[in-house]
């Protein structure tokens, strides 16, 4: 990945974590800290790696992207809006009653959304579905699915981790934004999913543990997965909650929760701060 390219994601990921803000402190309700800790997988999937168009959302031959973990809509919503396919100005009406921008993904309703999400466990099932609907249509797309580690407590998962691996869906590749934080506290507390990634080798993927923060590390890492033949690709993004807010970082408090008027105020002193650091560069 060249200098340039590089400096463009991360402008984006820290715009994307600007409109993440915004939109749950105009709800005044939301879920920021996972969103935020997820800004470069979303930023590197719909900027740089997937096959998509604004401009035809329902196009038959585009890469598939399920927000497996739902309630982090306001990231994804903010990836689609930077990318194109709706207006960013929409974002403020994040969860109010009269916008199609509601708090977890609608595929009815959202330019760019391609699968209904926000019970836990059921977005990585319909991803198994799209998958092994591309090998038997023969179709070359790629399906990419995004988790939580709390989510990986539901058993519904592993029942779709194991048809993945059982059908050689290589064509799908499931991030997991790995930050060891839920809405009650840490993930080892509430119902310990560890070792996350000797579970996904049990269940016979292949597993690639990286930096969910560092562009160039994502980018090995999905280079990685579409060489790999015959089986599903893992790739387990270390994580801080919260990224980018420093009140929020790796606190599992902010999880569900919107910032009052002070703190919005902090933390987007802090994001057009970062911002302003990237265009000096």
């Amino acid at each position: 990945m060249d200098k340039q390219t590089l400096l463009e994601l991360k402008k984006k990921a820290t715009r994307i974590r600007k409109h993440i803000v915004t939109e749950v402190y105009s709800a005044s309700s939301g879920h920021p800290g996972g969103s935020l800790g997820s800004a470069e997988i979303f930023t590197y999937l719909f900027m740089k790696e997937m096959r998509i168009n604004p401009a035809n959302p329902k196009w038959d031959d585009r890469d598939r992207f399920v927000l497996s973990k739902g309630h982090c809509a306001p990231g994804l919503y903010a990836a689609l809006a930077v990318r194109g396919f709706f207006p960013e100005e929409d974002l403020t009406g994040f969860r109010s009653i009269d916008s199609y921008l509601q708090g977890h993904p609608s595929m009815k309703d959202v330019p760019g959304v391609d699968m209904s999400t926000g019970s836990l466990g059921q977005g990585i099932s319909a991803s198994v579905g799209m998958a092994l609907a591309g090998k038997l249509d023969k179709k070359d797309y790629r399906v990419f699915a995004l988790l939580g580690d709390g989510e990986v407590e539901e058993g519904q998962v592993w029942e779709a981790f194991m048809s993945a691996a059982h059908y050689n869906l290589d064509n799908l590749t499931a991030f997991l934004d790995h930050n060891g934080l839920q809405i009650d506290g840490n993930i080892s507390d509430v119902m310990c999913p560890e070792s996350i990634a000797e579970k996904f080798k049990a269940f016979c993927w292949h597993v690639i543990t990286i930096d969910g923060h560092d562009f160039e590390a994502i980018e090995a890492a999905v280079e990685e997965a579409k060489r790999i033949k015959g089986k599903p690709t893992v790739i387990v993004a270390e994580t801080i909650k919260g990224k980018g807010v420093s009140y929020m970082e790796g606190d599992y408090g902010w999880h569900g929760k919107a910032p009052n008027e002070e703190e919005f105020n902090i933390a987007m002193k802090e994001l057009n701060e970062a911002m302003a650091e990237l265009e000096a560069e």
